[in-house]
């Protein structure tokens, strides 16, 4: 992400336990060009908006977000909507791109897009979408998706690159910023019901390592973010199980070692990431998984 947009709801409660929760995966995450939106004013009096406001200012408060603008909006009326796009403009730049940097992608889905019935000689092979992080891609590039097939042993797929899809339109490349469909030579069955997902996508030979364990240094949150009750976070125990998310992978993984604030899991499902990688980290608390801290991969 270049930035985020934190929407919060004018008519409920300041925080919700999801805002509070996509509030602390910015905060891990080390954004800074964030701007909130406290939307369906229409809903409320004057008074009630201005304590609305004054909570999202506490809430903020000694976050990553304490000096973001807040936007009062009705989306439903479409009032302040422009104001809206001008702070996305004024205070989420866009960074400077290294055109030449290996193209990496992470695949946020992957589907087929042949209707049932559809002829042999008519098929159309499979799509990955997600987004481009670095480099470029053109239609004809010979790419690889690492890890790949994951049942067993992980099988990286080599392809090529027949098409290129954006909000815009069928392009002959991409650059970072934004969704891509990346439409394959690839048997359509290997990348139907999002069997890709959390996968990346580059040119062969240059993608990360593929990971069945990983070693990280952590940092965990004071309270369990995502639950209505704020429960304690509690250290990380040596056989504990724990769900990571790297990038677009989900995993779960079994801790083998945890001293001081270095954590060894071994995963139950590879995944493909590099030494500095972000982590995610989330732990079974009642009957969900909760986050409770971030990791980075060393």
């Amino acid at each position: 992400m270049d930035g985020a947009v934190l929407v919060i709801a004018a008519n409920e409660p300041v925080p919700q336990p999801q805002t509070r929760e996509h509030l602390m995966a910015l905060q891990m995450l080390g954004m800074k060009h964030i701007v909130i939106v406290q939307n369906k004013v229409e809903l409320v009096d004057d008074q009630k908006a201005l304590e609305s406001y004054h909570a999202i200012k506490r809430f903020a408060a000694g976050t990553v977000a304490e000096n973001a603008v807040v936007i009062p909006i009705s989306a439903q009326n479409r009032v302040n909507v422009d104001a809206v796009l001008e702070a996305i403009e004024a205070y989420i730049p866009t960074p400077q791109r290294d055109p030449n940097a290996p193209p990496l992608m992470q695949i946020l889905r992957s589907f087929d897009v042949n209707k049932p019935g559809t002829r042999v000689q008519d098929l159309k092979g499979g799509v990955v979408g997600g987004t481009l992080l670095q480099g470029e891609l053109k239609v004809g590039d010979e790419i690889e998706i690492r890890p790949g097939l994951v049942d067993g042993e992980p099988q990286p797929l080599f392809t090529k690159i027949r098409s290129l899809g954006t909000s815009a339109g069928f392009v002959e490349k991409v650059k970072p910023g934004g969704l891509v469909a990346i439409g394959t030579a690839l048997d359509p069955a290997l990348t139907k019901s999002d069997s890709l997902l959390g996968s990346v996508v580059g040119h062969p030979n240059t993608l990360p390592p593929i990971l069945k364990s990983l070693s990280m240094s952590v940092q965990l949150f004071e309270t369990a973010v995502g639950s209505p009750d704020l429960v304690k976070v509690e250290k990380i125990r040596s056989g504990e199980a724990l769900r990571l998310n790297i990038g677009t992978a989900v995993t779960l993984g079994n801790v083998k070692a945890a001293r001081d604030d270095i954590v060894e899991v071994a995963l139950r499902r590879p995944v493909c990431a590099e030494k500095g990688a972000k982590v995610a980290i989330s732990r079974r608390i009642g009957d969900r998984w909760r986050l409770i801290g971030a990791g980075v991969l060393y």
